[in-house]
């Protein structure tokens, strides 16, 4: 066999490897949308009946799933700018002081990523229920920012690692005084760390269902609707919101990485 039938082999085992990976990574997306159109009535919901958008409109009226997805939203974006906002001043605070116990708190920041969710929803409901703190909206957003700031920590501590301090001094020497320095200098220049820390922060506040499960008392998140209609079958309109907010996510991507784009041009 010519070097050159090696090649195109190659080429096509690589091109058949990666065709199959993305077939196993993206077909269960494609199975969720598909059955968001599906007409059937029965339980449950996965024999195909034809073609439909009934569940799309039915979705408008199931006001149980829309509000568990409203509280979603809310317990998301809340504990998101909390946690960016802690966990941005905690970056930047332990990488310009030394201080006793230092080596200690950075470790303990691995805790709340390695231990197993399930430990940790254990150890924050036992510590509410000490606290007496009703679960509920409240529980959540302090669970979900719980386990969101070591992220937020490590994304803005890697930007930190090569920051050149000489730039604060220049601004400094210009005239500011350290808090224009730190909102017209260093922010700027983390921002690229503390956003992806944010979206991080926000995608691990959506997804989360078993820290949720301990903590939610009487309010239900979109994951935990979900969960709970696992026991019935999963209903199409289920499907159609997953859709809706697969749709709003490359929508949002795709904006994002368009307006990168346009600046790299400028640039």
């Amino acid at each position: 066999m010519s070097r050159k039938s090696k090649i195109i082999g190659r080429k096509i085992v690589n091109t058949i490897f990666m065709i199959l990976v993305y077939i196993f990574l993206f077909m269960p997306i494609v199975v969720v949308i598909v059955n968001s159109f599906n007409a059937t009535t029965r339980k449950p919901y996965l024999t195909w009946q034809g073609f439909s958008l009934d569940w799309y409109v039915r979705l408008f009226e199931n006001n149980a799933l829309l509000t568990s997805f409203g509280n979603t939203m809310i317990i998301a974006v809340v504990s998101t700018v909390l946690a960016t906002a802690i966990g941005t001043l905690g970056a930047v605070g332990m990488y310009r002081y030394k201080f006793k116990g230092k080596g200690i708190i950075n470790a303990l920041l691995y805790i709340p990523v390695v231990i197993p969710e399930i430990v940790l929803g254990i150890s924050l409901l036992t510590v509410f229920a000490k606290a007496n703190v009703p679960r509920g909206m409240l529980t959540l957003i302090l669970a979900h920012v719980t386990f969101c700031v070591p992220y937020v920590i490590f994304n803005v501590r890697a930007r930190l690692s090569g920051y050149d301090n000489s730039v604060e001094e220049a601004s400094m020497d210009l005239g500011a005084n350290r808090i224009q320095t730190f909102f017209r200098v260093t922010l700027p220049i983390l921002a690229p760390g503390i956003g992806g820390g944010a979206l991080l922060a926000f995608t691990l506040s959506i997804d989360d269902v078993i820290v949720s499960y301990f903590v939610n008392g009487q309010t239900k998140t979109y994951p935990l609707k979900v969960m709970e209609s696992i026991k019935s079958g999963v209903s199409p309109d289920v499907n159609a919101l997953s859709a809706l907010i697969l749709v709003g996510t490359i929508v949002l991507v795709v904006l994002t990485q368009s307006n990168l784009f346009n600046r790299k041009r400028k640039n």
